[in-house]
């Protein structure tokens, strides 16, 4: 008897579950720059009126 290779989980698009992590927390953390982004702008332009 031949021994198969482990069948491993990654889907057919080859992309692995790191991969996939690390894209996912890439998105995310753009994600939140530009909203750290948009409430400087908001408290800026605060302070100017205030």
């Amino acid at each position: 008897m031949s021994e198969k290779p482990p069948k491993t989980s990654a889907g057919k698009g080859g992309e692995t579950r790191e991969d996939r992590l690390k894209k996912a927390l890439k998105a995310n953390l753009a994600r939140r720059k530009a909203q750290a982004r948009a409430r400087g702008h908001k408290a800026d332009g605060q302070k100017e009126q205030g």
